[in-house]
């Protein structure tokens, strides 16, 4: 695939680097010289010193003769005018970033997409729903969830009392009922496994899950976690992922968010009804410990700085407070947050490159997903009639070792798969692989 990316910025930089390893043409354009030098020495792709609101700089990017044109400068209009004249020049697909809600409502979005924008990402919508969603079930570091829950991928950290600890994944599943449970991956020490029977599991793995709801609470107990009820939830920082993600919870929980800049909590102040704004630094412990930290049963340190949000997800642990997310924009600091025990990461990078990534894929894909704290990534293929995949069992179709199927979901009806299972037409199935094998699993589905 032909792809124009513009805006050399933190998400079009991840972007050019994993799809540069998935055998696409990619341009990068931007009007920085800087970036464009840095990007030069770092990735084999073609870059363009231009601006993506000129249709003579956009005609040299060859964006006419694109598949897919993807904007995601820091300003919201420039995307929006510069899909727009990517469309009348040719390009068959784009995709522009934007920073306005009320852009994705049904009525507004038909009119863009009459003008040409195809598709909008507002990142920070993405990044709430996954601060909310982590808070589905406490002990975990990630959940996603598929077809509407009847499957769910969750990550959790096994320390020392966790039962499955030093079992091969063989010995656990024949020893513990794990009949409705498919251990898909292993992060341990910064690399990514895929488990296959003699794997074992070993102290301060992360190790990611695919299960049936029923099967959710017997693999917290194997994993030492339990379920905990959310309540009291403190909320640091006055962002945009901080605002929408109140605005959902406040309804059903006890909410008190922390910003130091006065004219942010009046602004605050308007939009939210139900939740208690705070003029002071969540990091400050005479003022979390007056705002009662020992009673908070979540914390989520959302401001634009990683490592503020880490250091206040820290405090929020050593008081004691059972589930903390931290907002870390930093992909460095993401390993390290993750081995200081702080629970779910959230990176708006790596989320937004999840939703634009599909785009790019041949398959029919429902979901994709860039998983936080490891380098694999899940998604939701539907197969094709005839595809490889529907043609044996799975234990006879020699799928690729850097991958593995979690579970089916056919109709109604939700499997974990197992080697006697066979996949139909129509199937959805959720498959976690390393990006060296996106393509050859991406073959077993078309």
């Amino acid at each position: 695939m032909d792809i124009v990316i513009a805006g050399a910025g933190a998400v079009g930089t991840h972007l050019a680097r994993m799809l540069s390893t998935q055998e696409h043409n990619i341009i990068l354009m931007d009007s920085d010289e800087d970036k464009i030098a840095e990007i030069e020495s770092q990735l084999d792709i073609l870059t363009i010193l231009g601006s993506c609101s000129s249709i003579s700089d956009l005609l040299d990017a060859k964006v006419n003769k694109a598949d897919l044109y993807i904007a995601v400068t820091q300003t919201e209009e420039i995307n929006l005018t510069s899909s727009i004249l990517a469309k009348k020049i040719g390009v068959k697909k784009t995709i522009a970033r934007i920073d306005n809600n009320e852009y994705l409502q049904e009525s507004t979005y038909r009119h863009w997409k009459a003008m040409g924008v195809d598709h909008m990402i507002y990142p920070e919508t993405l990044a709430a729903e996954e601060v909310i969603n982590s808070l589905k079930l406490t002990g975990t570091r990630q959940l996603h969830e598929f077809s509407d829950g009847k499957l769910v991928l969750y990550g959790i950290k096994l320390w020392e009392n966790a039962k499955i600890l030093d079992k091969t994944l063989e010995e656990a599943t024949s020893q513990f009922n794990m009949t409705d449970t498919r251990v898909v991956a292993i992060n341990r020490d910064n690399n990514t496994i895929i488990p296959h029977g003699k794997n074992s599991f070993k102290y301060g793995d992360l190790i990611f899950v695919i299960t049936k709801p029923e099967g959710m609470d017997n693999m917290l107990e194997l994993c030492g976690k339990k379920r905990l009820e959310i309540k009291n939830i403190i909320i640091v920082g006055g962002s945009r992922i901080a605002k929408r993600t109140a605005m959902a919870l406040e309804k059903n929980y006890n909410v008190k968010l922390f910003e130091t800049d006065r004219d942010k909590c009046n602004k605050l102040n308007d939009v939210l009804q139900n939740t208690l704004i705070i003029n002071g630094d969540g990091t400050n412990l005479s003022l979390l410990k007056e705002e009662d930290i020992e009673t908070t049963d979540a914390f989520l340190s959302l401001t634009g700085n990683s490592e503020t949000n880490i250091l206040a997800c820290l405090l929020a642990k050593k008081f004691g407070v059972k589930k903390s997310v931290a907002e870390v924009e930093n992909i460095d600091f993401i390993d390290l947050a993750s081995n200081l025990g702080i629970g779910t990461l959230i990176n708006k990078k790596l989320i937004a490159a999840s939703y634009i990534y599909r785009h790019t894929m041949t398959s029919k894909v429902e979901q994709f997903k860039c998983l936080t704290a490891s380098e694999a990534e899940v998604f939701e293929l539907i197969a094709q009639p005839n595809s490889k995949i529907t043609k044996k069992q799975l234990k006879d179709i020699n799928f690729p070792k850097e991958a593995n199927i979690g579970g089916i979901i056919r109709g109604e009806e939700a499997i974990i798969a197992k080697g006697d299972d066979q996949i139909e037409a129509g199937d959805k199935v959720v498959v976690f692989t390393l990006p060296t094998a996106i393509r050859k699993v991406e073959k077993y589905f078309i």
